[in-house]
Protein backbone atom coordinates (compact mmCIF):
# COMPACT_ATOMS: atom_id res chain seq x y z
CA UNK A 1 0.00 0.00 0.00
CA UNK A 2 1.46 3.38 -1.04
CA UNK A 3 2.24 5.99 1.60
CA UNK A 4 -0.58 8.34 0.55
CA UNK A 5 -3.11 5.50 0.50
CA UNK A 6 -1.76 4.37 3.86
CA UNK A 7 -2.41 7.82 5.36
CA UNK A 8 -5.85 8.00 3.76
CA UNK A 9 -6.73 4.64 5.31
CA UNK A 10 -5.56 5.81 8.72
CA UNK A 11 -7.58 9.01 8.28
CA UNK A 12 -10.68 7.03 7.34
CA UNK A 13 -10.35 4.81 10.43
CA UNK A 14 -9.74 7.77 12.72
CA UNK A 15 -12.61 9.83 11.26
CA UNK A 16 -15.10 7.02 11.90
CA UNK A 17 -14.15 6.74 15.57
CA UNK A 18 -14.93 9.11 18.42
CA UNK A 19 -11.98 9.39 20.81
CA UNK A 20 -14.33 10.11 23.73
CA UNK A 21 -16.26 6.91 23.10
CA UNK A 22 -13.10 4.82 22.64
CA UNK A 23 -11.35 6.13 25.77
CA UNK A 24 -14.61 5.69 27.72
CA UNK A 25 -14.30 1.97 26.99
CA UNK A 26 -11.10 1.95 29.03
CA UNK A 27 -11.77 4.42 31.85
CA UNK A 28 -14.58 6.66 33.13
CA UNK A 29 -14.81 10.17 31.66
CA UNK A 30 -16.81 13.10 33.03
CA UNK A 31 -17.80 16.04 30.85
CA UNK A 32 -16.81 19.49 32.10
CA UNK A 33 -17.62 22.19 29.59
CA UNK A 34 -16.82 21.08 26.08
CA UNK A 35 -14.07 18.62 27.12
CA UNK A 36 -14.10 15.34 29.03
CA UNK A 37 -11.87 14.49 31.98
CA UNK A 38 -10.61 11.28 33.53
CA UNK A 39 -7.81 9.82 35.64
CA UNK A 40 -4.69 9.56 33.48
CA UNK A 41 -3.62 5.91 33.09
CA UNK A 42 -0.07 6.81 32.11
CA UNK A 43 1.19 8.01 35.48
CA UNK A 44 0.34 7.71 39.18
CA UNK A 45 -2.74 9.93 38.98
CA UNK A 46 -5.23 10.21 41.85
CA UNK A 47 -7.25 13.11 40.46
CA UNK A 48 -8.61 13.50 36.91
CA UNK A 49 -5.83 15.26 35.04
CA UNK A 50 -6.42 13.96 31.51
CA UNK A 51 -8.52 16.05 29.16
CA UNK A 52 -10.15 14.59 26.05
CA UNK A 53 -11.32 16.90 23.28
CA UNK A 54 -14.14 15.65 21.08
CA UNK A 55 -13.70 18.68 18.85
CA UNK A 56 -10.01 18.03 18.12
CA UNK A 57 -10.14 14.25 18.71
CA UNK A 58 -7.05 14.36 20.90
CA UNK A 59 -6.26 13.88 24.59
CA UNK A 60 -3.65 15.34 26.87
CA UNK A 61 -2.63 15.00 30.51
CA UNK A 62 -1.94 18.28 32.29
CA UNK A 63 0.32 16.51 34.78
CA UNK A 64 2.57 14.05 32.92
CA UNK A 65 2.28 15.50 29.42
CA UNK A 66 0.87 12.37 27.76
CA UNK A 67 -0.87 13.42 24.56
CA UNK A 68 -2.07 12.01 21.27
CA UNK A 69 -4.99 10.73 19.25
CA UNK A 70 -7.09 7.58 19.42
CA UNK A 71 -4.28 5.46 17.93
CA UNK A 72 -1.76 6.76 20.45
CA UNK A 73 -4.06 6.09 23.40
CA UNK A 74 -4.93 2.51 22.47
CA UNK A 75 -1.33 1.69 21.54
CA UNK A 76 0.07 3.02 24.83
CA UNK A 77 -2.76 1.72 27.01
CA UNK A 78 -2.72 -1.83 25.65
CA UNK A 79 1.03 -1.98 24.97
CA UNK A 80 0.42 -2.84 21.31
CA UNK A 81 2.44 -2.32 18.17
CA UNK A 82 1.08 0.32 15.81
CA UNK A 83 0.15 -2.45 13.37
CA UNK A 84 -1.92 -4.27 16.00
CA UNK A 85 -3.49 -0.99 17.12
CA UNK A 86 -4.50 -0.19 13.55
CA UNK A 87 -5.95 -3.67 13.11
CA UNK A 88 -7.97 -3.39 16.32
CA UNK A 89 -9.38 0.04 15.50
CA UNK A 90 -10.00 -0.77 11.84
CA UNK A 91 -12.35 -3.52 12.96
CA UNK A 92 -14.19 -1.09 15.24
CA UNK A 93 -14.45 1.45 12.42
CA UNK A 94 -15.43 -1.14 9.80
CA UNK A 95 -12.56 -0.16 7.50
CA UNK A 96 -10.72 -3.07 5.82
CA UNK A 97 -6.92 -3.16 5.82
CA UNK A 98 -6.47 -5.20 2.68
CA UNK A 99 -3.00 -4.83 1.22
CA UNK A 100 -1.78 -2.89 4.24
CA UNK A 101 1.84 -3.39 5.20
CA UNK A 102 3.61 -1.77 8.08
CA UNK A 103 7.30 -2.05 8.76
CA UNK A 104 7.52 -3.61 12.17
CA UNK A 105 10.15 -2.19 14.46
CA UNK A 106 12.76 -4.69 15.54
CA UNK A 107 11.90 -6.18 18.93
CA UNK A 108 15.02 -7.41 20.65
CA UNK A 109 12.88 -9.75 22.72
CA UNK A 110 10.89 -11.25 19.85
CA UNK A 111 13.02 -14.40 19.97
CA UNK A 112 12.20 -14.82 23.66
CA UNK A 113 8.45 -14.68 22.99
CA UNK A 114 8.89 -17.29 20.27
CA UNK A 115 10.71 -19.58 22.71
CA UNK A 116 7.84 -19.34 25.18
CA UNK A 117 5.28 -19.95 22.46
CA UNK A 118 7.08 -23.13 21.35
CA UNK A 119 7.43 -24.24 24.97
CA UNK A 120 3.72 -23.73 25.62
CA UNK A 121 2.75 -25.81 22.58
CA UNK A 122 5.10 -28.53 23.82
CA UNK A 123 3.45 -28.55 27.27
CA UNK A 124 -0.05 -28.55 25.75
CA UNK A 125 0.78 -31.56 23.61
CA UNK A 126 2.30 -33.45 26.55
CA UNK A 127 -0.96 -33.31 28.50
CA UNK A 128 -2.83 -34.93 25.62
CA UNK A 129 -0.50 -37.95 25.39
CA UNK A 130 -0.60 -41.23 27.31
CA UNK A 131 2.10 -39.82 29.58
CA UNK A 132 -0.33 -37.11 30.58
CA UNK A 133 -3.06 -39.48 31.78
CA UNK A 134 -2.26 -39.15 35.51
CA UNK A 135 -2.10 -35.37 35.26
CA UNK A 136 -5.43 -35.25 33.40
CA UNK A 137 -7.03 -37.43 36.08
CA UNK A 138 -5.64 -35.14 38.77
CA UNK A 139 -7.10 -32.07 37.04
CA UNK A 140 -10.47 -33.76 36.56
CA UNK A 141 -10.41 -34.69 40.25
CA UNK A 142 -9.96 -31.01 41.03
CA UNK A 143 -13.04 -30.35 38.89
CA UNK A 144 -10.93 -28.80 36.12
CA UNK A 145 -12.67 -29.88 32.95
CA UNK A 146 -11.23 -30.43 29.48
CA UNK A 147 -12.84 -27.15 28.42
CA UNK A 148 -11.03 -25.33 31.24
CA UNK A 149 -7.77 -27.03 30.28
CA UNK A 150 -8.20 -25.78 26.72
CA UNK A 151 -9.39 -22.27 27.60
CA UNK A 152 -6.55 -21.58 30.03
CA UNK A 153 -3.83 -23.33 28.04
CA UNK A 154 -2.94 -25.74 30.84
CA UNK A 155 -0.14 -28.15 29.91
CA UNK A 156 2.31 -30.64 31.36
CA UNK A 157 6.07 -30.90 31.76
CA UNK A 158 7.20 -34.52 31.58
CA UNK A 159 9.42 -36.36 34.00
CA UNK A 160 11.98 -37.05 31.29
CA UNK A 161 15.68 -36.59 30.84
CA UNK A 162 15.86 -33.24 29.08
CA UNK A 163 13.22 -33.06 26.37
CA UNK A 164 12.44 -29.33 26.36
CA UNK A 165 16.08 -28.24 26.29
CA UNK A 166 16.72 -30.74 23.49
CA UNK A 167 13.72 -29.46 21.50
CA UNK A 168 14.65 -25.78 21.78
CA UNK A 169 18.33 -26.45 21.12
CA UNK A 170 17.44 -28.19 17.87
CA UNK A 171 15.52 -25.07 16.86
CA UNK A 172 18.65 -22.97 17.23
CA UNK A 173 18.22 -21.46 20.71
CA UNK A 174 21.37 -21.59 22.82
CA UNK A 175 21.59 -22.96 26.35
CA UNK A 176 22.49 -19.63 27.91
CA UNK A 177 19.26 -18.12 26.59
CA UNK A 178 17.25 -21.02 28.03
CA UNK A 179 18.85 -20.52 31.44
CA UNK A 180 18.40 -16.74 31.33
CA UNK A 181 14.72 -17.07 30.39
CA UNK A 182 13.87 -19.49 33.19
CA UNK A 183 13.15 -22.44 30.92
CA UNK A 184 16.24 -24.33 32.06
CA UNK A 185 18.60 -24.43 35.01
CA UNK A 186 22.19 -25.58 34.67
CA UNK A 187 21.39 -26.50 31.06
CA UNK A 188 18.66 -28.93 32.17
CA UNK A 189 14.85 -28.72 32.04
CA UNK A 190 13.65 -26.57 34.95
CA UNK A 191 10.11 -27.96 35.00
CA UNK A 192 9.75 -31.73 35.48
CA UNK A 193 6.51 -33.61 36.07
CA UNK A 194 4.43 -30.53 36.78
CA UNK A 195 1.11 -29.22 35.54
CA UNK A 196 1.97 -26.03 33.70
CA UNK A 197 -0.04 -22.80 33.82
CA UNK A 198 1.03 -20.15 31.27
CA UNK A 199 1.27 -16.52 32.39
CA UNK A 200 0.63 -13.71 29.89
CA UNK A 201 1.95 -10.19 29.70
CA UNK A 202 -0.15 -7.07 29.10
CA UNK A 203 -0.34 -7.80 25.38
CA UNK A 204 -1.47 -11.40 25.80
CA UNK A 205 1.90 -12.99 25.03
CA UNK A 206 3.09 -15.93 27.14
CA UNK A 207 6.11 -14.81 29.15
CA UNK A 208 6.28 -17.21 32.10
CA UNK A 209 4.93 -20.41 33.67
CA UNK A 210 3.86 -21.66 37.03
CA UNK A 211 4.35 -25.40 37.45
CA UNK A 212 2.38 -27.35 40.08
CA UNK A 213 3.39 -30.73 41.46
CA UNK A 214 0.49 -33.21 41.22
CA UNK A 215 1.93 -36.68 41.90
CA UNK A 216 2.19 -36.51 45.69
CA UNK A 217 5.98 -36.15 45.78
CA UNK A 218 6.92 -33.80 48.60
CA UNK A 219 8.82 -30.88 47.15
CA UNK A 220 7.87 -27.29 46.41
CA UNK A 221 4.21 -27.33 45.38
CA UNK A 222 4.83 -24.59 42.81
CA UNK A 223 7.85 -23.63 40.75
CA UNK A 224 7.51 -20.26 39.03
CA UNK A 225 9.52 -18.56 36.31
CA UNK A 226 12.16 -16.27 37.76
CA UNK A 227 12.46 -12.64 36.79
CA UNK A 228 13.60 -12.31 33.17
CA UNK A 229 13.94 -9.51 30.61
CA UNK A 230 10.30 -10.14 29.57
CA UNK A 231 8.76 -11.08 32.93
CA UNK A 232 8.63 -9.55 36.40
CA UNK A 233 5.92 -10.99 38.63
CA UNK A 234 5.09 -7.66 40.22
CA UNK A 235 4.54 -5.98 36.85
CA UNK A 236 1.58 -8.07 35.68
CA UNK A 237 -1.79 -9.33 36.85
CA UNK A 238 -2.90 -12.83 35.98
CA UNK A 239 -5.78 -12.71 33.46
CA UNK A 240 -5.33 -8.96 32.91
CA UNK A 241 -5.30 -9.28 29.14
CA UNK A 242 -8.40 -11.48 28.95
CA UNK A 243 -10.37 -9.64 31.67
CA UNK A 244 -10.18 -6.12 30.22
CA UNK A 245 -13.39 -6.17 28.18
CA UNK A 246 -15.44 -7.76 30.97
CA UNK A 247 -14.10 -5.25 33.51
CA UNK A 248 -15.00 -2.40 31.18
CA UNK A 249 -18.58 -3.62 30.76
CA UNK A 250 -19.11 -4.24 34.48
CA UNK A 251 -17.00 -1.25 35.60
CA UNK A 252 -15.63 -3.43 38.37
CA UNK A 253 -12.62 -5.67 38.86
CA UNK A 254 -12.30 -8.54 41.35
CA UNK A 255 -8.79 -9.05 42.70
CA UNK A 256 -7.64 -12.42 44.10
CA UNK A 257 -4.37 -13.96 45.29
CA UNK A 258 -3.63 -16.93 43.04
CA UNK A 259 -4.31 -17.90 39.46
CA UNK A 260 -6.27 -21.05 40.43
CA UNK A 261 -8.73 -18.83 42.30
CA UNK A 262 -9.09 -16.69 39.17
CA UNK A 263 -9.50 -19.72 36.90
CA UNK A 264 -12.21 -21.24 39.10
CA UNK A 265 -14.07 -17.94 39.36
CA UNK A 266 -13.98 -17.41 35.60
CA UNK A 267 -15.60 -20.83 35.04
CA UNK A 268 -18.66 -19.75 37.07
CA UNK A 269 -19.11 -16.53 35.11
CA UNK A 270 -16.94 -14.03 36.98
CA UNK A 271 -14.88 -13.01 33.99
CA UNK A 272 -13.85 -9.64 35.47
CA UNK A 273 -11.25 -11.32 37.70
CA UNK A 274 -7.48 -10.82 37.98
CA UNK A 275 -5.00 -12.19 40.50
CA UNK A 276 -1.77 -10.96 42.06
CA UNK A 277 -0.04 -14.36 42.29
CA UNK A 278 0.67 -13.44 45.92
CA UNK A 279 -0.74 -11.12 48.57
CA UNK A 280 1.44 -8.00 48.29
CA UNK A 281 0.25 -5.54 45.67
CA UNK A 282 2.96 -3.60 43.86
CA UNK A 283 2.67 -0.02 42.65
CA UNK A 284 2.85 -1.38 39.09
CA UNK A 285 -0.18 -3.58 39.75
CA UNK A 286 -2.04 -0.65 41.30
CA UNK A 287 -1.36 1.29 38.10
CA UNK A 288 -2.75 -1.61 36.03
CA UNK A 289 -5.91 -1.72 38.15
CA UNK A 290 -6.31 2.01 37.63
CA UNK A 291 -6.39 1.34 33.90
CA UNK A 292 -9.17 -1.17 34.40
CA UNK A 293 -11.63 0.34 36.88
CA UNK A 294 -11.82 2.49 39.99
CA UNK A 295 -14.21 -0.06 41.53
CA UNK A 296 -12.38 -2.98 43.15
CA UNK A 297 -13.56 -6.03 45.10
CA UNK A 298 -10.82 -7.76 47.09
CA UNK A 299 -11.38 -11.49 47.48
CA UNK A 300 -8.35 -12.97 49.19
CA UNK A 301 -8.04 -16.26 51.03
CA UNK A 302 -10.01 -16.63 54.25
CA UNK A 303 -6.97 -17.27 56.45
CA UNK A 304 -5.17 -14.71 58.59
CA UNK A 305 -2.69 -13.88 55.81
CA UNK A 306 -5.60 -13.19 53.45
CA UNK A 307 -7.29 -10.93 55.98
CA UNK A 308 -4.10 -8.94 56.52
CA UNK A 309 -3.66 -8.65 52.76
CA UNK A 310 -7.22 -7.34 52.37
CA UNK A 311 -6.52 -4.61 54.93
CA UNK A 312 -3.09 -3.54 53.66
CA UNK A 313 -4.05 -3.58 49.98
CA UNK A 314 -7.45 -2.02 50.62
CA UNK A 315 -5.80 0.83 52.53
CA UNK A 316 -3.42 1.58 49.67
CA UNK A 317 -6.15 1.37 47.03
CA UNK A 318 -8.36 3.81 48.94
CA UNK A 319 -5.43 6.23 49.16
CA UNK A 320 -5.17 5.98 45.38
CA UNK A 321 -8.82 6.95 44.94
CA UNK A 322 -10.38 3.50 44.38
CA UNK A 323 -13.81 2.52 45.64
CA UNK A 324 -12.94 -0.69 47.49
CA UNK A 325 -15.10 -3.53 48.78
CA UNK A 326 -14.09 -6.82 50.40
CA UNK A 327 -15.64 -10.28 49.94
CA UNK A 328 -14.76 -12.18 53.12
CA UNK A 329 -14.34 -15.95 52.82
CA UNK A 330 -15.11 -18.24 55.75
CA UNK A 331 -13.44 -21.35 57.18
CA UNK A 332 -9.96 -20.31 55.98
CA UNK A 333 -10.93 -21.31 52.42
CA UNK A 334 -9.50 -19.85 49.26
CA UNK A 335 -11.92 -19.01 46.40
CA UNK A 336 -11.09 -22.23 44.53
CA UNK A 337 -11.94 -24.47 47.51
CA UNK A 338 -14.90 -22.29 48.49
CA UNK A 339 -16.55 -22.69 45.10
CA UNK A 340 -15.91 -26.45 45.05
CA UNK A 341 -17.20 -27.01 48.61
CA UNK A 342 -19.99 -24.44 48.90
CA UNK A 343 -21.05 -23.99 45.32
CA UNK A 344 -21.36 -21.37 42.65
CA UNK A 345 -24.42 -19.56 44.03
CA UNK A 346 -22.92 -19.16 47.49
CA UNK A 347 -19.76 -17.62 46.06
CA UNK A 348 -21.63 -15.32 43.66
CA UNK A 349 -23.72 -14.12 46.60
CA UNK A 350 -20.54 -13.44 48.55
CA UNK A 351 -19.22 -11.25 45.73
CA UNK A 352 -22.56 -9.53 45.23
CA UNK A 353 -22.72 -8.63 48.93
CA UNK A 354 -19.11 -7.55 49.38
CA UNK A 355 -18.90 -4.89 52.07
CA UNK A 356 -17.19 -1.48 51.85
CA UNK A 357 -13.53 -1.69 52.78
CA UNK A 358 -13.79 0.65 55.77
CA UNK A 359 -16.63 -1.45 57.26
CA UNK A 360 -14.53 -4.57 56.73
CA UNK A 361 -11.57 -3.00 58.51
CA UNK A 362 -13.74 -1.89 61.43
CA UNK A 363 -15.09 -5.43 61.71
CA UNK A 364 -11.57 -6.87 61.68
CA UNK A 365 -10.41 -4.57 64.49
CA UNK A 366 -12.45 -6.57 67.00
CA UNK A 367 -10.51 -9.78 66.38
CA UNK A 368 -8.32 -10.57 69.40
CA UNK A 369 -9.75 -7.81 71.63
CA UNK A 370 -10.27 -8.88 75.26
CA UNK A 371 -13.77 -7.60 75.90
CA UNK A 372 -13.26 -8.02 79.66
CA UNK A 373 -10.44 -5.47 79.62
CA UNK A 374 -11.60 -1.86 79.84
CA UNK A 375 -8.24 -0.74 78.46
CA UNK A 376 -8.47 -2.94 75.37
CA UNK A 377 -12.13 -2.06 74.80
CA UNK A 378 -11.33 1.66 75.02
CA UNK A 379 -8.46 1.30 72.55
CA UNK A 380 -10.70 -0.73 70.23
CA UNK A 381 -13.47 1.89 70.28
CA UNK A 382 -10.94 4.63 69.61
CA UNK A 383 -9.61 2.76 66.55
CA UNK A 384 -13.16 2.22 65.28
CA UNK A 385 -13.89 5.94 65.57
CA UNK A 386 -10.70 6.75 63.68
CA UNK A 387 -11.81 4.50 60.85
CA UNK A 388 -15.36 5.90 60.96
CA UNK A 389 -13.95 9.41 60.49
CA UNK A 390 -12.64 8.31 57.08
CA UNK A 391 -16.17 7.40 55.90
CA UNK A 392 -17.84 10.26 54.04
CA UNK A 393 -21.39 8.87 54.40
CA UNK A 394 -22.94 10.49 57.52
CA UNK A 395 -25.59 7.79 57.82
CA UNK A 396 -22.98 5.02 57.93
CA UNK A 397 -21.06 6.95 60.58
CA UNK A 398 -24.18 7.34 62.70
CA UNK A 399 -24.97 3.63 62.42
CA UNK A 400 -21.47 2.86 63.70
CA UNK A 401 -21.93 5.20 66.67
CA UNK A 402 -25.29 3.66 67.57
CA UNK A 403 -23.85 0.18 67.29
CA UNK A 404 -21.01 1.07 69.68
CA UNK A 405 -23.48 2.79 72.05
CA UNK A 406 -25.64 -0.32 72.20
CA UNK A 407 -22.83 -2.88 72.43
CA UNK A 408 -20.74 -1.16 75.09
CA UNK A 409 -23.37 0.98 76.86
CA UNK A 410 -21.49 4.21 76.19
CA UNK A 411 -23.27 7.54 75.76
CA UNK A 412 -23.85 8.53 72.14
CA UNK A 413 -22.72 12.09 72.86
CA UNK A 414 -19.41 10.84 74.26
CA UNK A 415 -18.77 8.79 71.12
CA UNK A 416 -19.83 11.62 68.83
CA UNK A 417 -17.56 14.10 70.62
CA UNK A 418 -14.55 11.83 70.12
CA UNK A 419 -15.50 11.21 66.48
CA UNK A 420 -15.70 14.96 65.85
CA UNK A 421 -12.09 15.40 66.96
CA UNK A 422 -10.99 12.95 64.26
CA UNK A 423 -13.30 14.53 61.68
CA UNK A 424 -11.74 17.92 62.41
CA UNK A 425 -8.31 16.40 61.79
CA UNK A 426 -9.53 14.85 58.54
CA UNK A 427 -11.00 18.15 57.33
CA UNK A 428 -7.81 20.16 57.79
CA UNK A 429 -6.33 20.85 54.38
CA UNK A 430 -3.11 19.00 53.74
CA UNK A 431 -0.23 20.79 52.13
CA UNK A 432 0.50 18.92 48.97
CA UNK A 433 3.42 19.54 46.69
CA UNK A 434 2.31 20.48 43.19
CA UNK A 435 2.50 17.59 40.73
CA UNK A 436 5.86 17.35 38.97
CA UNK A 437 5.36 16.74 35.27
CA UNK A 438 6.99 13.57 34.04
CA UNK A 439 7.51 15.22 30.68
CA UNK A 440 8.26 18.87 31.50
CA UNK A 441 6.55 21.32 29.23
CA UNK A 442 7.98 24.57 27.94
CA UNK A 443 7.88 27.36 30.51
CA UNK A 444 6.50 30.88 30.19
CA UNK A 445 6.71 32.14 26.61
CA UNK A 446 7.65 35.62 25.46
CA UNK A 447 5.59 37.64 22.98
CA UNK A 448 7.52 36.23 20.03
CA UNK A 449 6.94 32.57 20.95
CA UNK A 450 3.26 33.29 21.57
CA UNK A 451 3.00 34.88 18.13
CA UNK A 452 4.81 32.01 16.41
CA UNK A 453 2.73 29.31 18.13
CA UNK A 454 -0.52 31.19 17.44
CA UNK A 455 0.26 31.53 13.75
CA UNK A 456 1.06 27.80 13.52
CA UNK A 457 -2.17 27.07 15.40
CA UNK A 458 -4.12 29.14 12.88
CA UNK A 459 -2.45 27.28 10.03
CA UNK A 460 -3.52 23.96 11.56
CA UNK A 461 -7.10 25.07 12.03
CA UNK A 462 -7.89 27.45 9.18
CA UNK A 463 -7.46 27.44 5.41
CA UNK A 464 -7.29 31.24 5.23
CA UNK A 465 -4.17 31.17 7.43
CA UNK A 466 -2.62 28.53 5.17
CA UNK A 467 -3.37 30.73 2.14
CA UNK A 468 -1.67 33.71 3.78
CA UNK A 469 1.43 31.61 4.50
CA UNK A 470 1.63 30.32 0.92
CA UNK A 471 1.51 33.91 -0.37
CA UNK A 472 4.85 34.43 1.38
CA UNK A 473 3.58 36.78 4.08
CA UNK A 474 5.42 34.94 6.83
CA UNK A 475 8.82 33.35 7.48
CA UNK A 476 9.18 31.58 10.80
CA UNK A 477 12.39 32.32 12.74
CA UNK A 478 13.36 28.72 13.61
CA UNK A 479 14.05 25.72 11.44
CA UNK A 480 11.61 23.48 13.35
CA UNK A 481 8.80 26.01 12.90
CA UNK A 482 9.53 26.24 9.19
CA UNK A 483 9.52 22.44 8.89
CA UNK A 484 6.20 22.16 10.75
CA UNK A 485 4.62 24.88 8.60
CA UNK A 486 5.79 23.08 5.45
CA UNK A 487 4.38 19.77 6.68
CA UNK A 488 1.02 21.46 7.37
CA UNK A 489 0.85 22.83 3.83
CA UNK A 490 1.99 19.54 2.28
CA UNK A 491 -0.49 17.48 4.28
CA UNK A 492 -3.42 19.69 3.31
CA UNK A 493 -2.49 19.67 -0.37
CA UNK A 494 -2.21 15.87 -0.45
CA UNK A 495 -5.29 14.97 1.61
CA UNK A 496 -7.57 17.97 1.14
CA UNK A 497 -8.30 18.35 4.86
CA UNK A 498 -6.38 18.70 8.08
CA UNK A 499 -7.35 17.48 11.54
CA UNK A 500 -4.97 17.65 14.50
CA UNK A 501 -5.76 14.01 15.34
CA UNK A 502 -4.68 12.82 11.87
CA UNK A 503 -1.65 15.09 11.83
CA UNK A 504 -0.41 13.35 14.99
CA UNK A 505 -0.22 10.03 13.19
CA UNK A 506 1.36 11.63 10.12
CA UNK A 507 4.18 13.05 12.27
CA UNK A 508 4.64 9.95 14.44
CA UNK A 509 8.26 9.39 13.34
CA UNK A 510 9.25 13.06 13.69
CA UNK A 511 9.62 13.49 17.46
CA UNK A 512 10.90 17.08 17.39
CA UNK A 513 7.99 18.21 15.23
CA UNK A 514 5.56 16.34 17.48
CA UNK A 515 6.93 18.18 20.49
CA UNK A 516 6.42 21.51 18.71
CA UNK A 517 2.91 20.43 17.68
CA UNK A 518 2.17 19.70 21.35
CA UNK A 519 3.24 23.22 22.30
CA UNK A 520 1.06 24.70 19.55
CA UNK A 521 -2.03 22.77 20.59
CA UNK A 522 -1.52 23.70 24.24
CA UNK A 523 -2.68 27.21 23.35
CA UNK A 524 -6.36 26.10 23.32
CA UNK A 525 -7.36 29.29 21.47
CA UNK A 526 -11.08 29.89 21.81
CA UNK A 527 -11.48 32.80 19.38
CA UNK A 528 -12.12 32.25 15.68
CA UNK A 529 -9.43 33.13 13.15
CA UNK A 530 -9.36 36.80 12.13
CA UNK A 531 -7.30 38.70 9.58
CA UNK A 532 -6.43 41.29 12.20
CA UNK A 533 -4.95 38.70 14.57
CA UNK A 534 -2.96 37.11 11.77
CA UNK A 535 -1.54 40.43 10.62
CA UNK A 536 -0.73 41.53 14.18
CA UNK A 537 1.23 38.37 14.94
CA UNK A 538 2.99 38.42 11.56
CA UNK A 539 4.26 41.89 12.49
CA UNK A 540 5.59 40.50 15.79
CA UNK A 541 7.38 37.63 14.02
CA UNK A 542 8.81 40.00 11.41
CA UNK A 543 10.13 42.13 14.26
CA UNK A 544 11.92 39.10 15.67
CA UNK A 545 13.31 38.20 12.25
CA UNK A 546 14.61 41.77 11.89
CA UNK A 547 16.25 41.65 15.32
CA UNK A 548 17.87 38.29 14.53
CA UNK A 549 19.18 39.66 11.23
CA UNK A 550 20.59 42.73 12.97
CA UNK A 551 22.38 40.51 15.50
CA UNK A 552 23.76 38.37 12.67
CA UNK A 553 25.04 41.44 10.79
CA UNK A 554 26.65 42.86 13.92
CA UNK A 555 28.51 39.64 14.46
CA UNK A 556 29.64 39.60 10.83
CA UNK A 557 30.79 43.21 11.05
CA UNK A 558 33.00 42.43 14.08
CA UNK A 559 34.70 39.65 12.16
CA UNK A 560 35.58 41.92 9.20
CA UNK A 561 38.82 43.93 8.92
CA UNK A 562 37.84 45.94 5.84
CA UNK A 563 36.44 49.36 6.94
CA UNK A 564 34.54 49.71 3.67
CA UNK A 565 32.72 46.39 4.11
CA UNK A 566 32.01 47.27 7.75
CA UNK A 567 30.45 50.52 6.61
CA UNK A 568 28.22 48.72 4.11
CA UNK A 569 26.95 46.35 6.80
CA UNK A 570 26.49 49.26 9.18
CA UNK A 571 24.27 50.94 6.59
CA UNK A 572 22.18 47.79 6.21
CA UNK A 573 21.75 47.64 10.00
CA UNK A 574 20.65 51.28 10.04
CA UNK A 575 18.04 50.68 7.35
CA UNK A 576 16.72 47.61 9.15
CA UNK A 577 16.30 49.60 12.35
CA UNK A 578 14.48 52.33 10.45
CA UNK A 579 12.24 49.72 8.84
CA UNK A 580 13.26 50.45 5.29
Amino acid sequence: MEKDTWNQTIHEIRSKLDIVQIISEYLPLVQKGKNFFGVCPFHDDTHPSMSVSREKQIYRCFSCGARGNVFTFVQEYEHLTFRDTLQKLSEKAGVPLQGFTYKKKDDKYEKYYQMYEITNKYFLNNLKTNQGKQAREYLHGRMITDDMIRDFGIGLSLDTSNDLVTLLSKKGYNLQELNDLGLATNNRDLYCNRIMFPLKDLSGRIVAFSGRRYDGIKENKYVNTKGTPIFQKGDILYNYYDARESVRKKNQVIVMEGFMAAIRSITIGLTNVVSLMGTAMTKEQVALLKRMSQNVILCFDGDEAGRKASISNGEELEKQGFQVKVAELSDDLDPDDYIIKKGKESFLSLIENAIPYRDYKIKSLKKGVDLNSNEEVSAYIDRVLQEASKISDEIRRELILKSLEKEFNIGYNTLEKRLLTYLDTQSKPKEEAPPVPIKPRVGKKDKYEIAERTLLYDMLMNQKARNHFERGELVFPTEQERFLASEIIYYYKIYGSLAAADFYTYLQDKKELLQLLDEVLELEIEEEFTEDRWNAYVRVVNEKNKNLEIERLKKTMKELNDPLEQAKIGERIRKLKMGS
